[in-house]
């Protein structure tokens, strides 16, 4: 549930952004923005809370290769440290300009970082929701585990999917020997 919610407020996010800082003088908006950045930054550390204690690919019918859990891993640590970073970024924005730094080097600085982690949220977003539709594709379970809707009730029989299937599993464990060979 936690998870929706969140889509929710990341998506109100991307909506909501301002276009310059001078709008910061709105007192309102600006006492708005730090709460919705500390609300945001709370769900956020809880989801990854969450999720941490759990295997990726949560729900699997089959084995996993480890490159395959591993490069998965890295890419929700990736996307839950953008997605950290947005709000802390912004609440050093808001906490700058209060005290009347609207421009210069930090604030410039500041708000790069911001710019460059919503942008890179962005592209780790679309690949993890572009990887839960493969894997619902493939009929691995794990949609199942992560959307309400659409569920899977059995491994795939489509001779195609299931010949690309094979092809991944095969580069993974090629990508395995050759990082388990280098030690």
């Amino acid at each position: 549930m936690i998870h929706w919610i969140f889509i929710l407020l990341y998506a109100y996010g991307i909506f909501k952004q301002l276009d310059d800082i001078s709008e910061l003088e709105n007192s309102g908006l600006l006492v708005f923005e730090v709460f919705f950045a500390i609300i945001f930054l709370i769900i956020v550390i809880m989801r990854y809370s969450y999720m941490r204690r759990f295997e990726t690919f949560l729900g699997a019918r089959e084995p996993i290769p480890s490159a395959h859990k591993y490069l998965a891993k890295t890419i929700h640590i990736c996307m839950y440290l953008c997605l950290i970073i947005l709000p802390i970024s912004g609440l050093l924005i808001a906490a700058l300009f209060t005290q009347g730094i609207t421009d210069g080097a930090v604030q410039d600085l500041i708000i790069g970082i911001h710019g460059f982690s919503a942008d890179l949220s962005y592209v780790l977003i679309a690949i993890h929701i572009g990887a839960a539709l493969y894997s619902r594709i493939k009929g691995e379970g794990v949609w199942t585990s992560m959307v309400p809707i659409w569920k899977e009730n059995k491994p795939v029989t489509n001779k195609k999917i299931i010949k690309i299937k094979n092809l991944e599993n095969n580069f993974f464990e090629k990508v395995e020997d050759i990082f388990s060979t280098s030690k």
